[in-house]
């Protein structure tokens, strides 16, 4: 029976509910299930980056203990099944065939050519490495200069010149009339490099087909299973939706690379209908660096044009995005809308023209990665606005203030499209200068100039979009997906609760945020509520996670479903009570008259009426659970002020994060204690990226960084002390007046940090960009050569 409350949860930094499982071992994963029959399968993959793809020789490995089929593109054909397709189209975009199994040619090193099928995980792979596939090895190109070069070998034949598509955004004009008119203008070229995601669980993908009524389940690591099951229905194996059930269990993190349709979850319930047994996969963590997409890949040369006095008066930006061998499922939209869009920041820069080529390559397709576009762009205005206040001898922390946009500006029209709802960047700016004693750090920068050791300090204010909207506007700019949420609010007989709802968690703390949100409303405990997400046949409609949309867009249709069962519930108090549904009041769990504390009902008493339905409004029906879809009107607009310090060992070039604060302004916290966890984990992967990852490709295409012996992640002792801070600025697009902050940390951190170390090597040797990561020979190289050739000394101490 549930008990009425008076305290709120909203705002509380409550533990996370589903943290004891996590932390025990009991989580239950895709690759935990166990069916009846089960088989598994292994991935035969092309050690070319380009090859024609001539006969695979099956006879030998179909007799090896436990084989039950291999399967090739010609499968494949003759299942009829369709290409993957793309989830974002653009003008003129190229998308060239992307099979689930490649049939005449490989177009990057993991290409899928043929998979085994076997009794046991250990026969399956043992078999596939003893496939013999004959290929004839074809030129490659890997990167976007090389892709561009005048001659340069075509990774399809219908993407003339490697070229999938052009795109821009502002006024090429008036932002040339700006840099007419301008005292100076702030020049460079940067490369965002190339990163692979590493969650802790690698994907993964169980299919079970059931011939009686032809229904396919699929078990999958996905962060939205209701997109899986529409793409892979509709598209590629033109099935009846509701044929196709997808539960995405537990999940150890996605950080956008779960978004995607992959071959493997076709080729499992292909698989499984052709052999009559269920079929699973888990990809080896060396499967996952050249199967799983990738992210960033950008080049790019930019200017600003600035004022003597520091006033920002046009940005004009030219960039090259390496999208890979295909065109995976946001993929055109990375580098275009979710990046060119952003380029205005945080500040008031009167014109932009922004250019952007898609361009393919014999890569691993590149997709949203966390942040997705959004640290790209922050990245870039953040080096480059520190550039120019290093040029104009101002401190970039002023160079910032004054051409804030002010809080009477907003809603803000940028000119790049985005209409800005919210914000007040001074305070978080403030906030984090003081908390981090900024002062005290410049002071004691100078004073370390010259010395053994030399300090960088980095500051940025950053702006990011979250949850794209609304559906009608995304689609008319080439989304294949509405962009809305639902949710349905269940009230059982006893006062206990369910709430389901499309957003999926793998480990943004819905199964705690969301009954929180729901406390609220209903006035009930929290215990009494519960969250259920992941699975098409027991949910709404729902689009998923991604984009850091759950709170402000998942949330909100939450809000308005609870608001339907507190209203229903009030006719109810008011018909049993025999008063007008207006004197009702609704406090601590409790219906009562107003002005008559004694005459009410609990949460129970009418929760077991809406299903009993003895004394009950003649005109309501019976039950009490209600759906609501939730479209917003426009994205939130998250921001902050980020300051990292390092220390950069002039001998060896070693760079330390020795300090590290934050100040984001997500809305109203729902929970401080999750908002600062989605934070750290956030600076630590941005820190990563500017410190030490990078999935580096040698120009035959062969990823050279395919391990964790070569790809380096921040460990524990990599990341320092990290101080937070928050403000408060609501959005007045939703109910909840949230913003998002999942991607936050990431989208600020690197260019923390990276500012950081480019502001030790400029104040000790004029060095005005190196492209990330920072590593030690990296920095002492350059400090080096910016010393005339010989290496770095050491001050006398």
């Amino acid at each position: 029976m549930s008990e009425s409350r008076t305290d709120k949860y909203f705002g509380q930094a409550l533990k996370r509910k589903e943290d004891p499982r996590f932390i025990t071992g009991t989580g239950h994963y895709t690759d935990d299930m166990v069916l009846h029959g089960m088989v598994h399968a292994a991935m035969v993959r092309s050690p070319y980056a380009h090859a024609k793809i001539g006969v695979i020789h099956t006879d030998a490995v179909q007799s090896m203990p436990g084989v039950i089929r291999v399967l090739t593109g010609q499968d494949v054909q003759e299942a009829g099944l369709g290409s993957i397709p793309v989830g974002w189209l653009l003008p003129d975009l190229k998308t060239p065939a992307h099979p689930a199994i490649a049939l005449t040619e490989a177009n990057h090193v993991g290409d899928i050519v043929a998979v085994v099928i076997a009794e046991t995980r250990a026969q399956a792979e043992d078999a596939a490495a003893a496939l013999e596939v004959e290929y004839d090895a074809l030129p490659a190109v890997a990167t976007t200069h090389a892709a561009l070069a005048d001659g340069a070998p075509l990774v399809h034949d219908d993407v003339p010149g490697n070229v999938a598509f052009h795109w821009e955004i502002g006024d090429e004009a008036a932002t040339t009339e700006a840099f007419n008119g301008a005292a100076r203008k702030v020049h460079v070229k940067l490369r965002n490099h190339r990163l692979v995601a590493n969650p802790i669980e690698p994907r993964s993908s169980l299919a079970q087909f059931t011939p009686a009524g032809g229904d396919y389940l699929l078990y999958t690591t996905s962060q939205n299973p209701h997109i899986h099951r529409l793409i892979i229905a509709a598209f590629v194996m033109s099935i009846p939706e509701h044929k196709l059930r997808v539960i995405s269990p537990d999940v150890g993190g996605g950080f956008g690379t779960k978004i995607f349709q992959y071959q493997e979850e076709v080729i499992v319930l292909l698989a499984s209908r052709l052999i009559g047994r269920p079929v699973k996969w888990t990809a080896r963590r060396s499967e996952a660096f050249v199967s799983d997409a990738q992210g960033r890949d950008h080049d790019t040369e930019a200017e600003l044009a600035v004022s003597d006095d520091g006033k920002i008066l046009g940005f004009r930006v030219n960039t090259h995005a390496n999208l890979g061998a295909y065109q995976t499922l946001f993929a055109p939209a990375v580098p275009t809308y979710l990046y060119g869009t952003l380029l205005n920041g945080v500040y008031k820069i009167p014109a932009i023209h922004a250019k952007v080529t898609g361009v393919m390559t014999n890569t691993v397709p590149v997709d949203a990665y966390r942040g997705a576009g959004r640290p790209e762009a922050t990245y870039l205005i953040e080096r480059i606005v520190d550039m120019a206040a290093h040029e104009l001898n101002m401190d970039p922390a002023e160079l910032r203030r004054q051409n804030f946009i002010q809080p009477d500006e907003f809603p803000y029209q940028t000119p790049v499209a985005l209409v800005y709802d919210s914000g007040d960047y001074e305070p978080a700016l403030d906030q984090a200068m003081q908390m981090m004693d900024y002062a005290a750090l410049r002071e004691e920068q100078a004073r370390m100039k010259g010395g053994k050791k030399i300090l960088g300090v980095g500051l940025i204010s950053f702006l990011e979009a979250c949850g794209l909207a609304p559906s009608a506007l995304v689609g008319q700019l080439g989304a294949q997906a509405g962009q809305w949420e639902s949710s349905l609010v269940r009230v059982h007989p006893t006062g206990k609760v369910e709430l389901y709802t499309g957003s999926h968690s793998h480990g943004q703390g819905h199964e705690t945020a969301f009954p929180q949100i729901a406390a609220d409303e209903l006035q009930i405990p929290i215990e009494d509520i519960e969250l259920i997400h992941g699975d098409t046949g027991r949910m709404p409609y729902g689009w998923g996670t991604y984009g850091s949309r759950s709170a402000a867009v998942g949330g909100s249709a939450l809000k308005l479903a609870l608001q339907k069962i507190t209203a229903k519930m009030k006719k109810i108090a008011a018909h049993l009570l025999e008063a007008s549904e207006d004197d009702i009041e609704h406090e601590g769990g409790v219906f009562r008259i107003k002005g008559a504390p004694d005459k009410s009902k609990t949460f129970f008493d009418i929760a077991l009426m809406a299903h009993l339905a003895h004394n009950y409004p003649a005109d309501l029906e019976p039950g009490l659970e209600a759906t609501a879809f939730y479209d917003p009107k426009n994205f939130v607009y998250p921001f902050g002020t980020h300051i990292a310090v390092v220390e950069i060992d002039t001998d060896t070039g070693h760079v330390k994060l020795r300090g590290y604060g934050s100040v984001d302004d997500c809305g109203p916290l729902i929970n401080p204690l999750i908002a600062e966890g989605q934070v750290h984990g956030g600076i630590a992967q941005g820190m990563g990226q500017a410190l030490l990852e990078e999935a580096a490709y040698d120009e035959d295409g062969n990823l050279l960084a395919g391990t964790y012996m070569e790809y380096a992640m921040p460990r524990a002792d990599d990341v320092p002390f990290i101080q937070h801070g928050h403000t408060v600025t609501p959005s007045p697009h939703n109910p909840l007046g949230v913003k998002g902050i999942g991607e936050a940390g990431t989208i600020a951190s690197t260019a923390a940090v990276a500012n950081a170390v480019m502001d030790a090597l400029w104040h000790e040797a004029g060095i005005a960009h190196l492209d990330m990561p920072y590593t030690a020979e990296k920095v002492w190289r350059a400090l080096r050569e910016a010393r005339g050739g010989s290496q770095p000394q050491a001050a006398d101490d």
